[in-house]
């Protein structure tokens, strides 16, 4: 059958019916949203002739799969997008420059310590690997050192696993967790017990998910960041490391042009110098954070 099917009148006044659009109460916004992506979900099931057996396996999937939500929208792209979407916007804005975004992922934790100079990140004992030592500067467009900047940066432990997530317990609160208060070089410098790669848990929805795509669930070693600063837009990226063996195929499509830099690695040290550029902000809503729910944690004590 043909996907015009879905554009009778008596679907199209069931799409009418079901998003409100003529009832006097409700958000329109919304009611165009929800009657296109209703819209759209028919049109697929006629599309590939999705049998009812196949649509509610595909509702139990969802339902199943509320906790790895997180993992499931950078896995099949959507994440990805949303940055490539942003960037589009951008440019059409005719605003352009700065270290590219990248994808968030679900593991930040708000509280971090607020700390001063030299940080080191890693609370907690992790033998068997190198020490990371990661400097750079902070600056605007035009080159100037940016004043009044807080780097948060989180990674995982040399076995994948992030503080407040992680199974076996082992790891004290806000381990190789930090937000690092600058100076007015706009300098920053932190030193922790170098990340691994990790893939997303086996068994589990987005591994179930991967595996039936013929695709892996791998991520490469890498850093996430915020930063904020008064007058610049707030950035959310990460940096991938050039010689991980999944740094050009990362499940999450984190990896950008420009965010992998390759570390000089000497006995059991690795550096990375990384500068950071930062676009100024147009409007109040430029210097904050998006609205996606974040996991919160008792905040360490500060030492600044």
């Amino acid at each position: 059958m043909d996907v015009s099917f879905v554009k009778t009148p008596e679907i199209q006044q069931l799409l009418d019916r079901a998003a409100g659009v003529n009832e006097s109460g409700g958000n329109p916004r919304l009611k165009g949203i929800v009657r296109d992506l209703t819209q759209s979900v028919m049109e697929l099931i006629v599309k590939h002739d999705i049998s009812e057996s196949e649509f509610w396996l595909a509702m139990k999937y969802l339902a199943d799969s509320a906790g790895e939500i997180g993992l499931i929208v950078p896995g099949t792209g959507i994440e990805h997008f949303l940055d490539l979407y942003m960037d589009a916007k951008d440019a059409e804005a005719g605003l352009t420059g700065g270290t590219p975004r990248t994808i968030e992922g679900p593991l930040y934790v708000a509280g971090a310590p607020l700390v001063e100079g030299n940080v080191n990140l890693s609370t907690d004992p992790d033998e068997g690997c190198q020490v990371l030592h990661m400097t750079g500067t902070i600056t605007g467009p035009d080159g100037e050192a940016v004043q009044g900047a807080i780097v948060h940066v989180w990674h995982a432990n040399s076995k994948g696993w992030y503080s407040h997530f992680d199974p076996t317990a082992e790891q004290t609160p806000f381990n190789n967790r930090r937000r690092i208060k600058l100076g007015s070089d706009a300098r920053y410098a932190f030193h922790s017990k170098q990340p691994s790669g990790y893939s997303v848990p086996p068994q589990g929805a987005t591994d179930q998910l991967m595996q039936a795509l013929g695709r892996h669930g791998n991520r490469p070693a890498h850093v996430h960041f915020f930063i904020e600063a008064p007058g610049y837009r707030t950035l959310t990226t990460q940096i991938n490391f050039g010689d991980d063996p999944f740094a050009a195929d990362d499940f999450a499509f984190g990896t950008r042009e420009g965010l992998l830099p390759m570390p000089s690695r000497q006995g059991d040290s690795a550096y990375i110098q990384f500068d950071f550029q930062l676009q100024r902000a147009h409007d109040a809503g430029d210097e904050g954070f998006s609205s996606r729910a974040r996991a919160e944690a008792t905040p360490a004590a500060d030492n600044v």
